[in-house]
């Protein structure tokens, strides 16, 4: 079972959980404040921490701070009354994994025990798989934490060990070109070239000689004999990206190349050999690009071996503040610029159409615009203007029969509780609201409570 800290200066109350947990077969160890809880944190690993925010010499809000500053893999969960219910929100934000308002049910400690001991082990194993990411990439690093991101690494560690071809789809901004990176390094080929092609970016004209090479006056201007990018990648790895956009005859031509593992250089007769792991990369739907036409099918089932598809920021927000804080220390930021409670709550609930690209780009501008001051909303009040919430295009539209404002709102709380299971905080959070707002709407649906 679970070894859980439980800090509380009130000794009656570590007295309680610790025989409920206790009795559930957990291993339960107590410490009087923030202090001591630090201090046995160092020496001894815990799978969870149980801690009340108000506490004499360091208070809960700052042992969660300590707790992530020491990258420690422990969820932290904290007990509040009612009336610090606010405290324990923002606490959330923080990083913090869940919390309790007193009185609370046995059942309801047991449960959220539970619940957090399911995090505590992803939080274990994403540790240890960034930390095998780090030795395999080196300077490489892809920085997650989420357990979306986590299944991508998993995939493209398993791909790495093979040469099969690799096809990268998503949106822009997702860190493609990054995680073909990833594939080259933590493969047998990393001693060799990771050699990356923008197919968008080459001329029609030119795609074939800048992709197999060229003989000495094979055209006007070949004045020497050049070995192109398949064979500069000798041995190594070769990332298409935007091969959606390579046109189609040399796409016939790429298709022989890996079949046949042979090129033929332009103005030349000779097949040569190579041997190259190719990896492709695409923001369009190639299905479709095949059902227009404008792909060959075939080459489109030869690149499709193994698909990856890493997701758009918005579908790993845990990931969100992680990574501006990144970008805040690779940018030159000195370890005292903050991002402010309302930066935080602005960053996630944005919806980064441009993603991590975008996110790298906001935290370079809101470095800027902040100067030596902490990072807040008013700072980062362009992501608003340029298309972030609050720009009032929530992407509804009303159909031409009508809505019924009381049908919408009754399908929106029902699915935010179905979402948070029941949990009205986490609900309200869903929508946008205060628990106190959505308690009035809550009880104005449904006349209860």
């Amino acid at each position: 079972m679970a070894h859980i800290l439980i800090v509380d200066d009130e000794e009656r109350m570590r007295h309680l959980l610790s025989i409920m947990l206790t009795r559930k077969g957990h291993r339960v160890g107590q410490a009087g404040d923030g202090v001591e809880a630090l201090e046995m944190i160092e020496s001894t690993p815990f799978d969870m921490l149980i801690t009340d925010i108000k506490m004499p010499r360091l208070d809960g809000i700052g042992l969660l701070k300590k707790v992530m500053e020491m990258d420690i893999p422990c969820p932290v969960v904290f007990i509040t009354a009612f009336a610090t219910v606010e405290s324990a929100v923002e606490a959330m934000r923080l990083g913090a994994t869940d919390y309790i308002t007193k009185p609370f049910e046995d059942s309801r400690i047991l449960l959220t025990v539970e619940r957090t001991l399911n995090v505590s082990r992803i939080m274990a194993e994403n540790k240890d798989l960034r930390r095998e990411l780090e030795d395999a990439v080196g300077v490489e690093k892809i920085v997650y934490e989420s357990r979306e991101m986590s299944e991508i690494i998993d995939l493209a560690s398993k791909v790495a060990q093979s040469d099969s071809a690799v096809l990268i789809s998503g949106e822009s901004g997702t860190g493609k070109e990054l995680l073909a990176r990833f594939i080259h390094n933590a493969s047998g080929r990393k001693e060799k070239r990771f050699v990356p092609v923008n197919c968008a970016a080459i001329s029609p004209n030119l795609v074939e000689s800048e992709l197999f090479g060229h003989e000495k006056g094979a055209f006007t201007g070949a004045v020497r004999t050049t070995i192109g990018k398949f064979g500069y990648a000798a041995g190594g790895t070769i990332f298409l990206d935007e091969i959606g956009d390579l046109p189609l005859d040399a796409q016939a031509k790429l298709l022989r190349a890996l079949q046949e593992k042979k090129i033929q250089r332009v103005g030349g007769n000779d097949e040569i050999p190579v041997d190259v792991r190719v990896i492709c990369a695409t923001n369009q739907n190639l299905r479709g690009l095949v059902e227009k036409g404008t792909f060959r099918e075939d080459l489109f089932f030869r690149i499709n071996v193994f698909p990856i598809r890493p997701p758009p920021l918005r579908e790993r927000r845990q990931d969100v503040i992680l990574l501006a804080r990144h970008f805040l220390s690779s940018l030159g930021g000195t370890p005292d610029v903050q991002l402010t409670e309302g930066a935080v709550r602005l960053l996630m609930e944005y919806n980064w159409p441009g993603n991590v690209r975008e996110l790298a780009n906001a935290m370079e501008r809101g470095l800027i615009l902040a100067g030596d001051d902490a990072i807040s909303a008013h700072t980062l009040s362009f992501l608003r203007r340029d298309g972030g919430p609050g720009n009032g295009d929530t992407g509804f539209s009303i159909p031409s029969g009508g809505i019924s404002l009381e049908k919408v709102e009754e399908d929106l709380v029902r699915q935010a509780l179905e979402t948070s299971g029941n949990n009205q905080t986490a609900a309200a959070k869903l929508l946008g609201l205060t628990r106190a707002k959505f308690r009035v709407l809550l009880r104005r649906i449904y006349r209860e409570i």
